[in-house]
């Protein structure tokens, strides 16, 4: 039996980018079928840093830190990043052999089978759609210095606004995200620049660090580094977007390994170097247990400078949605290329748009309930689970890289060290899945339940007509500029 996770189906149905007569059809309707190749290395980079969204990360996730770490958060965020760059490494070597849309899904189908596949999407179909709404949510909190806002209904229509960028071609996005970009990394800058000129201790904080504990300012300790360690490693998440957009980058096996580690580098260093000198500038280290960056920004620079700062933290937030929109919508665009629904589903999904080639049904069905979400859920109650899920993908993927080489003699990156960097991300996400509320983890037990019934009652039944994952890495229908 031919092994079905690398064979090509026909193709779904979609609507032709311009047949200019029935002898071309059958070629031209094959070409329609697939999203092109035309993202070059930077304008992905630009996607995917967007997607990191490191300001969002910096002014939302780090101070929530420094509370429980004190000082010692640069050594959790260094530890954290360190573990990113052995994930990274698994993204970027799996990547390179399955360039496919359908990113962590495609690449454990094609090397683990395609029953754990089919899981490892129903896990990231969680994030699909419970990210982007929360996210979004916290949009009017940075506005509330220029305007008072609705939090859940402009949570939703930053959902809105997004989708709509999101339906545009893939290049006018890098351009958008790229300009957004530019303005929240000028914000991460100010923030630098004024803690550089307000230092008050030597480096050595960074490494003898402390926490201000019960009794006053006690030695940071390892104990509390291991518990921030999730936390660190969802600081700089978002890279992985390289692998959902694998399917549109021009040479995948030559550039996706450069867009992961230049977006995780570009990404840890514009969260890194603000933190420092926050670290080193503030007036004492209980400061970091109950301020934020608004709060160090205005005391250093006045209103106004704060004032611009929080615009910026409100522009990332836009753009992080938008690509999480986009990227989102195409691992949903490949579970339909890939037959994992019922027929007419599998036609909406491939769905491409006439002018700009982007999966208009797949992105409106992550943009539209996100929108939704925003406006009627506490959605912001399910992020418990969030870094289970993603903590397990991670390992997923992982195993993944270690068997990869054993079955594949595809030409591709090759991570240095192998097999160090999976045994890492192993045994350090590991270990962090083990304090997981067990809430958490009996959610994210009860989604793979669910998941798995679905795989066993209907895919499975039809091995070779459903659930069959595309391999599009080297198709020369795809090398189009």
């Amino acid at each position: 039996m031919t092994d079905t996770t690398t064979a090509r189906p026909e193709p779904a149905a979609a609507p032709e980018r311009g047949a200019p007569s029935s002898s071309e059809q059958g070629a031209d309707h094959e070409k329609a079928a697939g999203l092109a190749r035309v993202l070059g290395p930077a304008g992905a980079v630009l996607l995917v840093l967007s997607c990191i969204t490191p300001a969002s990360s910096l002014f939302i996730i780090v101070p929530e830190m420094m509370a429980s770490q004190g000082s010692g958060v640069v050594l959790t965020i260094a530890a954290g990043i360190l573990i990113s760059v052995a994930v990274g490494a698994c993204y970027a070597e799996l990547g390179t052999r399955m360039a496919s849309a359908g990113g962590e899904y495609a690449m454990v189908s094609h090397t683990l089978g395609r029953c754990a596949g089919w899981l490892t999407f129903a896990l990231s179909g969680v994030l699909l759609w419970v990210i982007p709404p929360v996210i979004a949510l916290g949009t009017a909190d940075y506005l509330a210095d220029l305007v008072s806002l609705d939090r859940a209904i402009t949570g939703a229509v930053v959902m809105l606004v997004a989708t709509g960028v999101a339906l545009l071609d893939i290049r006018a996005n890098a351009l958008v995200t790229g300009i957004f970009l530019l303005l929240e990394i000028v914000a991460a800058a100010v923030v630098a620049i004024l803690g550089a000129a307000h230092i008050q201790r030597g480096p050595g904080e960074l490494v003898d660090a402390h926490v201000l504990g019960d009794s006053g300012i006690e030695p940071f300790t390892a104990a509390l580094l291991v518990s921030g360690l999730t936390v660190g490693v969802f600081v700089v998440s978002g890279f992985g977007t390289a692998a959902y957009l694998a399917e549109e980058i021009v040479e995948p096996r030559r550039n996706v390994s450069r867009v992961v580690f230049w977006s995780l580098g570009l990404g840890g260093l514009v969260i890194l170097v603000p933190t420092v000198t926050t670290v080193l500038a503030v007036d004492d280290l209980g400061a970091l247990a109950t301020g934020d960056f608004s709060q160090f920004v205005r005391a250093w620079g006045g209103d106004a400078t704060a004032v611009a700062v929080n615009l910026g933290i409100a522009i990332a937030i836009l753009n992080a949605a938008i690509v999480m929109v986009l990227q989102n919508s195409r691992v949903v665009y490949a579970s339909g290329r890939d037959r994992a629904w019922p027929p007419a589903v599998n036609r909406a999904l491939s769905l491409l748009g006439p002018r700009y080639g982007a999966p208009w049904v797949a992105t409106l069905v992550i943009g539209i309930p996100g929108a939704i979400l925003a406006w009627a859920v506490d959605i912001e109650a399910l992020l418990g689970i969030t870094s289970v899920i993603i903590s397990a993908m991670y390992i997923v993927l992982a195993i993944a890289a270690l068997k990869v080489r054993r079955m594949s003699t595809a030409p591709g990156w090759r991570m240095p060290l192998w097999p160090l960097p999976p045994v890492l991300v192993i045994l350090a996400v590991g270990y962090a899945l083990i304090g997981a509320a067990p809430t958490d983890l009996i959610i994210t037990g009860g989604i793979l339940a669910l998941a798995l019934v679905y795989y066993v009652t209907y895919l499975a039944r039809r091995p070779d007509e459903r659930f069959v994952v595309v391999d599009p890495t080297d198709d020369p229908i795809l090398q189009e500029s």
